[in-house]
């Protein structure tokens, strides 16, 4: 590997080193014939620095203590005879005389909480054996024209086991996880996972999101080589893998980032930059290249070492916004005398325009929950040239509309036709995620109004209007069998229920919705072309029923929906349809998913000459109270 030279300087000191993690961190090599370690750590403002371990009796001691290199105060030392899984950390004197111990940045292993200090780790000899999906990945020539029903899980409380030895509950390791979720998600019919908090992290309560190790798999499921082996089995069966990402704040635990050489070094070191008030953390500063490039070899680790398809970048608008979740006296404007975070904003462009070009059929997905223009925009064009934008504002308007008593939502009709005014606008994903489930917010199925057979046709109905809506898809873990109780991180979902007949019909209609979305192209191509979509009746709020076609790219296999709202049946129904010819339902609240696209002619309905909905054609159909149809035409 060699050590740190002259040109890595240049590179990291410009924001372009972005293959640091093979330089700083610790490695192992050889040096004058002895196999070791080598050992880099960034610490400008430290007087000296040691690395300290079990093999050192965690002192400083002359034998251990790092070189240091300028300009930019990089510190590095070769260690030999270490084995793997070494437990170390770096003892810093700070420029004020103090001593303080602190974990390796760039470590790629940690050890289990509630211990804080990093371990060697090699897993550079893993083969993988996903190279038919790597090679498919990086030749998708428009990797948004395909379909993408994401389920997100947070692996600790997906399932648990019962460990006798330790007579607890256990979460599932990578390995455990690789062939359970696996299957699961397979059968339901889902093409990619987004998993919740693996970058190592230390209080389980945060769910992964105050981030400690930004290149370590957290150690509580097992190794970064078993982890390696989770994303290879998720793409041997053909699984696509997103994480969750952080680069927006960190906690200020002490071992951590925070004031990492004794000074503020990875935050801004003016509080009103480099705080977050509402959530006790701090804030990276995105105008130092070396904090940026920290960040950007982070995302390409993922990327690139763990075979990782995209990244969902967590809380974008507090990193956008100067003055986000803070009070007037709490922030600083920029330059122009905005509250925009400008070199936020450069920061975004860059690193994303690196990522995904150096990884084609890759993801980067902003969850940004403002209004700021062309989130999914071309950097050149001014963009942030992120792959997928969040559409929180959709989730909003389904939420509170489904929520409703369907006496009272034809005065909120509008709530559900509101998403298409601004669909083209960016490419989105829309989401029902872990954070509409949790904080007193109800599950998705206790969300619904009614008895608990009205819960279920509610639900069913909101996810088919979901389906039918332009617009990726994103499920949390549980909602597609209708859990009950509010998320948990320290439970496992409540699978008894599938038990009960109703959450097993939920279960296999969802499945049923998966099958037609990854059958008809209509559901994922062109989905922010207003040519690919078309309402027949956006305006009946007295009924509350919606009608709405999606048109394929090939003028075949296009797709009417018709959901009621309402218990109401409507025998007599009819509505307006693009043309004539053939209508084949192949879904309804009814159907199990082994009678979906059957070929059936008692399911085939023939236009006829009658104006509805201001179309020259239609059919009747009999539509049951929160009945969905769904009609195959060409």
């Amino acid at each position: 590997m060699n050590g740190f030279s002259e040109y890595d300087m240049y590179l990291f000191g410009n924001g372009r080193h972005y293959e640091i993690y093979k330089k700083l961190g610790a490695h192992y090599d050889e040096s004058d014939g002895r196999k070791g370690v080598r050992f880099g750590v960034w610490a400008p403002h430290a007087r000296r620095v040691w690395v300290t371990g079990a093999f050192a009796d965690w002192q400083a001691q002359d034998a251990y203590e790092m070189k240091r290199l300028e300009p930019l105060g990089i510190y590095e030392l070769f260690v030999p005879n270490l084995e793997n899984g070494e437990m170390y950390k770096y003892l810093i004197e700070t420029s004020g005389g103090a001593y303080i111990y602190k974990a390796d940045p760039y470590a790629s292993y940690a050890e289990l909480r509630p211990g804080t200090s990093s371990r060697v780790f090699d897993s550079s000899s893993y083969k993988w054996t996903d190279t038919k999906w790597m090679n498919k990945r990086k030749k998708l020539e428009d990797s948004k024209d395909i379909p993408m029903a994401i389920y997100e899980v947070h692996p600790a409380s997906w399932k648990r086991h019962f460990k006798e030895e330790e007579g607890i509950e256990g979460m599932y390791t990578y390995r455990e996880l690789a062939a359970s979720l696996c299957d699961y998600v397979k059968e339901m019919g889902y093409t990619h996972v987004e998993l919740m908090g693996i970058s190592e992290y230390p209080f389980d309560g945060s769910w992964g999101y105050q981030v400690t190790g930004y290149y370590a798999p957290t150690s509580r499921y097992g190794t970064p080589e078993d982890f390696k082996y989770f994303v290879d089995t998720m793409h041997k069966h053909g699984i696509g893998v997103i994480l969750d990402w952080v680069p927006a704040h960190f906690p200020k635990d002490e071992a951590g980032l925070r004031e990492f050489d004794g000074e503020p070094l990875y935050e801004h070191p003016d509080p009103r930059m480099g705080e977050h008030p509402d959530w006790g953390t701090k804030i990276f500063n995105y105008g130092k290249n070396e904090v940026c490039n920290f960040l950007m070899g982070s995302a390409l680790n993922w990327v690139e070492e763990f075979h990782v398809d995209g990244l969902r970048v967590d809380a974008v608008a507090s990193m956008l916004y100067l003055d986000y979740g803070k009070s007037d006296g709490q922030w600083v404007a920029n330059k122009y005398g905005e509250n925009k975070n400008l070199e936020a904003v450069e920061f975004f462009k860059h690193l994303n325009t690196l990522v995904l070009g150096r990884n084609p059929g890759t993801y980067m997905i902003a969850e940004e929950s403002t209004a700021w223009p062309m989130i999914t925009g071309d950097a050149m064009d001014g963009g942030l040239n992120f792959s997928y934008k969040w559409n929180m504002g959709w989730m909003h308007d389904f939420l509170d509309y489904m929520k409703l008593d369907p006496i009272l939502r034809k005065g909120s009709h509008h709530k559900m036709t509101f998403g298409m005014s601004y669909n083209e606008s960016e490419d989105y994903i829309l989401v029902l995620s872990h954070d509409e489930v949790v904080h007193l917010k109800c599950s998705m199925l206790n969300k619904m109004p009614g008895f608990k057979t009205d819960k279920f046709k509610n639900l069913k109905a909101g996810y088919a209007f979901m389906l039918g809506h332009p617009g990726k898809m994103l499920l949390f873990m549980g909602q597609d069998f209708g859990q009950e109780r509010e998320w948990a991180e320290d439970r496992e979902l409540d699978w008894y229920l599938l038990d009960d007949p109703e959450h097993a019909d939920l279960q296999a209609f969802v499945k049923g919705l998966l099958s037609i979305y990854k059958k008809f192209p209509c559901l994922y191509t062109n989905e922010r072309n207003w040519n690919a979509f078309e309402w027949i009746n956006a305006n009946d709020a007295d009924r509350s029923i919606f009608s709405f076609v999606r048109k394929s790219p090939t003028g075949k296999k296009n797709l009417l929906f018709v959901i009621n709202f309402t218990p109401v049946e409507r025998d007599d129904y009819r509505v307006g349809v693009p043309k004539k010819g053939k209508y084949k339902l192949i879904y309804t609240q009814d159907m199990q998913l082994n009678e979906t696209l059957k070929d059936s002619k008692e399911h085939t309905y023939e236009a006829v000459l009658s104006e509805c909905d201001g179309r020259e054609y239609s059919i009747a159909y009999p539509l049951k109270g929160y009945g969905v149809a769904v009609f195959q035409y060409n």
